[in-house]
């Protein structure tokens, strides 16, 4: 897992730092989650993991105000002899004296938030999970085909890129080419991204780079897209079998998640773009519970019973 500086986190969150004056610049962010230090305030440090941001929310500010100057003293240093990211204060309720000079002594940067503590935590984690999950690179191309995340993969020279445009002059949204970044946000979710240096060109072998958003619009690109669909496109050879029906789904394996992902034999005259088309809502179907190939063996199924019945009502 990486880490995240706190420069970008307060500069995403919109939270105003409230401690210029500490050097923010070398602070990681190397946890997803966002701790309420409640118990600690109480005295309470078993288990506390101090790598988390901190959140102090109003039940927290509230407790926080109720105690003398002393008690307060004795906790805040407790608390902030931990080496903390940043402490964010929610709901724009502001640090006493006493807390702002402790911080200022430990090098301990605060923060304030407009937001509520729910709101601002869900928000946090939620991208903090996307950026600090496991990531790996893979060959190949990730459009958006009618909302499904496509990633187009095989060996160099085959096409995908090609099929790529194809869709995007379609209506479709690129993602990224040649090199996807995949990030794995839960055990159901991948999530892929282009590399900085790469976002929205095209490589097309005789022609050179293609500015994608400069040549058909920032319609026709998309920054991140969640993976639902693997096609695997592969040279046709006539001695292997393929899957016609595809009654039994297959699947490919990123980071532990399992995708599902079709094998698509290459031959001149394919449309690759119809094809990645038809996988693409035909996907949909199945996750909104209709299934063409289960649909086409039922009427089989009722076919055969059905001569079967006439053939015993001859005898």
């Amino acid at each position: 897992m990486g880490t995240v500086s706190l420069t970008k986190f307060i500069e995403k969150m919109k939270v105003t730092n409230l401690t210029p004056e500490i050097d923010i610049s070398k602070i990681k962010i190397s946890q997803p989650d966002i701790n309420r230090p409640a118990l600690q305030l109480a005295g309470y440090f078993e288990h506390f993991d101090a790598t988390r941001v901190q959140t102090i929310g109003f039940v927290e500010y509230t407790y926080m105000e109720g105690l003398t100057d002393e008690r307060r003293r004795e906790v805040y240093i407790q608390l902030m002899s931990y080496h903390i990211p940043a402490i964010v204060f929610c709901r724009e309720l502001q640090p006493d004296p006493i807390f702002m000079e402790i911080a200022k002594e430990k090098q301990i940067p605060i923060c304030v938030s407009k937001k509520s503590t729910s709101s601002f935590m869900a928000e946090a984690i939620r991208w903090l999970n996307v950026k600090l999950a496991p990531c790996i690179s893979v060959h190949g191309v990730l459009v958006d085909v009618y909302g499904e995340g496509v990633l187009i993969t095989g060996e160099s020279g085959i096409g995908k890129s090609e099929a790529a445009l194809e869709l995007i002059k379609r209506g479709h949204r690129l993602v990224t080419d040649d090199v996807v970044e995949l990030r794995k946000v839960s055990d159901e979710t991948l999530v892929g991204s282009a590399p900085d240096i790469t976002k929205h060109f095209i490589e097309l072998r005789g022609i050179g780079i293609v500015d994608v958003k400069a040549l058909f619009g920032a319609s026709s690109v998309k920054d991140t897209q969640n993976i639902d669909l693997v096609i695997r496109l592969e040279e046709w050879d006539k001695d292997k079998e393929y899957d016609r029906l595809g009654l039994e789904e297959e699947y490919t394996e990123y980071l532990g998640n399992k995708i599902v992902c079709h094998n698509i034999p290459i031959r001149p005259g394919r449309n690759l773009a119809i094809i990645c088309e038809a996988a693409a809502v035909n996907h949909r179907q199945k996750q909104m519970g209709y299934n063409a190939a289960q649909e086409l063996y039922a009427r089989v199924q009722k076919s055969l019973t059905r001569r079967r019945e006439e053939d015993e009502e001859d005898i």
